[in-house]
């Protein structure tokens, strides 16, 4: 018989650990003074608050092709297990935490709709979704903590004050309760609790109360002939933790059909049931607070496809960015303190550019450009997060499935460079951080200022996400158990033709142009895989290695060198010299720079007491590797594999070399027999570079 769960011990060591219950707090007016000043930041605004929560997840500087970045660790979505992490978009991110800055230190950009703007499926959402769960975190966080208030009338003295048989009304709109301070009272209890505080931050009080709160306070004013500590005894303050799921602090507003939208959605609606029992469609107490503006007070706003909203809406979002203030139907214009956050893709922008009745919302926004990512290896990492060895189970992806198809995602990003002899693929690679001969830091930066519209165009990485995980339904469902870089180019080729957002036949003629130079990379990489994978035996490199700096030495020294099976001192071989150097393209005229390069190093090392090894220089040890594939190449018969026949030898050899590109590469059983077999048939039609 199975035995029956303690659920009574599991909920009691939850509330021994749980921060909602460790962190409740309720208390008097008079207390919660004592609070603020004890730690002042419970009184901040939004903006200050989220500007905070940002910077204390921590920064990083670095320089990106001369230019100084900070990289901001909240988008690395660490409490979330990296879900929504950001990758490649550091200086979009610094610009958007740049004008929270600003707002927080009152600059005038909290007068503004902050409006993320770029292509499809650049990561807007996911900024704004990080945002939201990222102050609902913070305030549960002691660091992040902020108090509201409720009127409470637990004797029920009120006469119904408050409501017909209700003992405690809370604020509708979470406010602050420093805002229950009369405003010719505001600046002395301001200097009162700033005196003697350290740090920057001083207490401020900004807004009035909501229209609830305000007649009820006017209300209790009367009854206590202003005796105002009176009135403050039927304020309790307590602990507020935003909630998207419970509306508390954190709105959002999605755009639905024009005939059916209405403004009360933003700014709250008359509840029709309590006008019996306050007998008025004006009483505040009969009015739902419950518009996205309203429960997004405290916190932040999302408007999603902003310029989508009817021009009803936009009104009411001029008053909330530029006046912190709604007008709710039948009250006066209400304060609230939020974040407005909208995003937008381009053809809606462009609209809002070219209406000139919108002038005045343009007026009103900051708008920051959030692009697609043109940095391959950040490309690469928005795939790896979802396309990984934990998440996928009974199959794998073969080494550079990723890369290569995140290559043609950047590809399709790019404009074509105006220096005839640069390639979209150099211009990648350059990106990227790879230096090439003749492009220096400087070059990078030029190529970038001269490239327009490079990232507000291209393949959003949802297409990449989509195929990728076709190719890998397609596998399971074959039974193949990989997934290979071809699978997936293949797939992503067959998909343009039904694309919906791409029409132009010429753009879809560009793209499978680039997914052909992208297969033509992926030949390459693979081969020189291979390549190494057959030189790899690390005592014959070592010997070669050892023949070679022999010679090299006894060349620039002019001298012989000893020949170890005749006994007699012959003159450097050349031949072999050559042979190694012309691996890595160094020309004739350059043969003696490259030697003295090399006998300066080891000269240098020797200074220091080490000992010279070919894996210390990069050029050298590929020339040495791609030397003794030449060599090797031969004996191991791997175009064998093609017709299918090949000797005991032959089998074991390959077999060496399939160990090595699992161990050494990260291949699996199957893809390093796939890449054997397709390297081999490149050798069987004698189309080997040495690259």
């Amino acid at each position: 018989m199975a035995s029956k769960i303690d659920f009574k011990n599991i909920v009691n060591s939850w509330q021994s650990t749980s921060t909602l219950v460790s962190t409740q707090w309720s208390g008097t007016f008079e207390e919660y003074l004592d609070l603020v000043k004890k730690n002042p930041k419970v009184t901040r605004n939004a903006f200050q608050r989220m500007y905070d929560m940002i910077v204390e997840a921590g920064t990083e500087d670095y320089t990106d092709f001369k230019k100084q970045v900070v990289r901001y660790k909240f988008f690395d979505d660490k409490a979330n297990n990296g879900k929504d992490a950001v990758f490649g978009l550091d200086i979009a991110l610094m610009k958007l935490v740049n004008v929270l800055k600003a707002a927080a230190l009152g600059y005038g950009t909290e007068k503004r709709v902050i409006l993320l703007h770029g292509p499809v499926g650049s990561a807007k959402s996911t900024i704004c979704r990080m945002l939201k769960k990222g102050i609902e975190a913070y305030s549960k966080a002691d660091q992040g903590a902020l108090y509201t208030f409720e009127w409470i009338d637990e004797k029920g003295e009120l006469d119904g004050l408050l409501g017909k048989s209700i003992r405690s009304f809370p604020s509708p709109m979470h406010e602050e309760p420093l805002l229950l301070i009369p405003e010719d009272m505001r600046q002395q209890v301001c200097d009162e609790i700033n005196r003697s505080q350290d740090g920057d931050f001083r207490v401020k009080i900004e807004g009035e109360l909501s229209p609830p709160s305000r007649y009820i306070f006017k209300g209790l004013m009367d009854r206590y002939n202003g005796d105002l500590m009176k009135v403050y005894s039927h304020i309790r303050v307590k602990r507020l933790f935003l909630s998207e799921a419970d509306r508390i602090g954190i709105g959002t507003f999605q755009p639905k059909d024009e005939k059916n939208q209405d403004s009360t959605e933003l700014t709250g609606d008359i509840n029709y049931r309590k006008i019996a029992e306050y007998g008025s469609d004006s009483d505040p107490r009969a009015f739902n607070f419950d518009g996205e503006f309203n429960v997004a007070n405290r916190g932040m706003i999302e408007f999603v496809e902003v310029l989508k909203l009817d021009v009803a809406f936009l009104y009411d979002l001029l008053g909330a960015s530029q006046e912190h203030r709604v007008k709710p139907k039948k009250f006066a214009q209400t304060y609230i303190d939020e974040v407005i956050i909208g995003h937008t893709n381009e053809p809606e922008y462009r609209r809002l550019q070219d209406n000139e009745f919108m002038e005045a919302l343009r007026d009103r926004t900051v708008k920051i450009d959030i692009p697609y990512i043109t940095r391959w290896r950040d490309e690469i990492n928005i795939y790896k997060k979802d396309f990984n060895s934990q998440k996928m189970r009974g199959i794998s992806i073969a080494p550079h499935t990723i890369e290569m198809a995140a290559m043609w995602a950047i590809l399709t990003r790019l404009e074509k460079p105006k220096k005839a002899n640069l390639t979209r693929v150099q211009k990648l690679k350059l990106y990227n951080g790879k230096t090439l001969p003749n492009y220096t830091e400087d070059n990078v930066k030029e190529l970038r200022k001269e490239a327009i519209r490079e990232g507000l165009e291209g393949i959003s990485p949802r297409y990449i996400q989509d195929k990728l995980s076709n190719a890998i339904v397609n596998s399971q469902q074959n039974n193949r158990g990989s997934v290979n870089p071809f699978m997936v180019l293949n797939e992503l080729e067959s998909g343009l033709k039904n694309h919906s957002l791409i029409s132009s036949e010429e753009l879809k003629s560009d793209y499978r142009e680039l997914l052909g130079i992208v297969k033509q990379e992926y030949e390459e990489v693979i081969k020189a895989e291979v390549q190494r994978a057959i030189s790899a035996d690390e005592s014959a490199l070592q010997r070669l290695c050892a023949n070679y700096i022999d010679n090299v030495k006894a060349y620039t020294q002019k001298e012989k060198v000893r020949n170890q099976f005749t006994g007699m001192d012959d003159e450097p071989d050349e031949r072999l010299m050559r042979s190694i150097e012309e691996k890595i393209e160094i020309p004739e005229s350059r043969k003696d720079d490259f030697r003295r390069e090399i006998m300066n190093y080891i000269g240098a090392l020797a200074i220091e007491g080490k000992k010279f090894n070919y894996k210390m220089n990069e050029r050298l040890h590929k020339a040495l590797e791609l030397k003794l594939f030449e060599d090797q190449k031969d004996s191991i018969k791997l175009t064998s594999l093609v017709s299918s026949v090949a000797d005991k030898d032959t089998q074991e050899k390959i077999e060496i070399v399939k160990t090595r590109l699992i161990k050494d590469f990260g291949y699996d059983e199957i893809s390093a027999t796939d890449v054997l077999h397709y390297v081999a048939s490149i050798f069987a039609r004698g189309d080997v570079k040495n690259k």
